[in-house]
């Protein structure tokens, strides 16, 4: 395995902040196709699928990819891939139902108890299976003012119980906006939980901040973490500490993945991915069989060896180290769970 590993790489980015390190992520196929010594044809490939939908890598995910392994299951990720340009007619732009559910400007809310704030639709990483890489987040409020209607909405209705921050990426926000808007929901008497997820600390560990930190473990509400790694590889010694400094905050730590071709689709890799988690301080969530978002049907497996894979999980882990196998349907009351 050759991995230029850049670990040292990633030593001395840890000291730097975050911003930064984003500021200088990889966003052309060619810069990166060198950066891990790969073809430029394989860039020049790119170009189609790139041009629908943007590269963009931090380099504390980059150093984690192995040189020169086109099929690398990190890198598969974040590839734009000639095969996002073929049409296939069970994708849709929308496959989850968003835009039904969207009751207010930035606000999803499908399931009954909880309400979920579009804060953004940037990210720290483009994942190329992304189920909402078409929504239109120009609809949702940009400063806090712009969200006080919809955050008095949310106010006024008693049964909303646990509030969802989710994009793009939350942790885009800045920590005192952050701050801010977690004050806000704390007024709320009804709100009891304050639920985050974010792929952030996974592919930029930077970013779990004792700003951050200290703005979430402040509030009176019960913080919940759910994080998306789907490789074990993904869980870089830096992303364990970050895991672990907000484990030491009593934040309730979960891990959503997605059941992926050539990323995790065996029962080796998601036993390694669970034994992993747990040593990060992260329990397994759920396991999504993939979106049908448009652009995504080469990432997709079967439900059947899906299941297949669980029950292998299940002979092979603790109970609790084996995630729900779920699908989302528009208009369902939750998550349906198929293993």
């Amino acid at each position: 395995m050759n991995i230029l590993a850049s670990e040292t790489s990633s030593v001395r980015a840890s000291t730097q902040n975050w911003r930064t390190i984003l500021k200088a992520a990889f966003r052309r196929p060619e810069d990166l196709a060198a950066e891990l010594q790969l073809p430029q044809s394989m860039a020049i490939a790119a170009s189609g699928a790139n041009d629908q939908f943007r590269l963009f890598a931090p380099q504390p995910f980059v150093d984690l990819l192995e040189r020169g392994r086109a099929n690398d299951p990190l890198l598969l990720q974040i590839w734009p891939a000639p095969a996002e340009l073929l049409s296939h007619p069970n994708e849709k732009s929308d496959p989850v139902g968003d835009a039904q559910a969207n009751v207010l400007p930035g606000v999803l809310q499908k399931y009954f108890g909880r309400a979920l704030l579009v804060l953004t639709g940037a990210c720290a990483v483009h994942c190329r299976y992304c189920f909402r890489r078409n929504w239109s987040y120009d609809e949702s409020p940009g400063s806090l003012g712009q969200w006080e209607p919809s955050l008095a909405a949310i106010e006024a209705d008693h049964s909303i119980h646990e509030v969802i921050l989710s994009g793009g990426d939350p942790l885009m926000w800045d920590d005192d906006k952050l701050a801010r808007l977690v004050e806000r929901i704390e007024r709320m008497p009804h709100v009891s939980r304050l639920r985050i997820h974010t792929r952030m600390p996974v592919v930029l560990p930077q970013r779990v901040t004792p700003e951050l930190l200290s703005a979430l473990s402040s509030s009176r509400l019960r913080t919940v973490v759910v994080v998306h790694a789907n490789h074990h590889r993904e869980l870089s010694p830096l992303v364990q500490q970050a895991m672990e400094r907000m484990a030491a905050q009593s934040f309730t730590l979960l891990n959503q993945s997605v059941l992926l071709a050539g990323v995790n689709d065996s029962a080796n890799e998601l036993v390694q991915l669970s034994e992993r988690l747990i040593e990060c301080s992260v329990l397994p969530y759920y396991l999504h069989q993939l979106d049908r978002v448009i652009g995504s049907s080469h990432f997709e497996v079967t439900i059947e060896r899906g299941r297949a894979l669980i029950e292998e999980m299940r002979q092979r882990l603790p109970g609790y180290l084996v995630p729900r196998y779920v699908i989302e349907t528009p208009g369902q009351p939750a998550k349906t769970v198929i293993a």
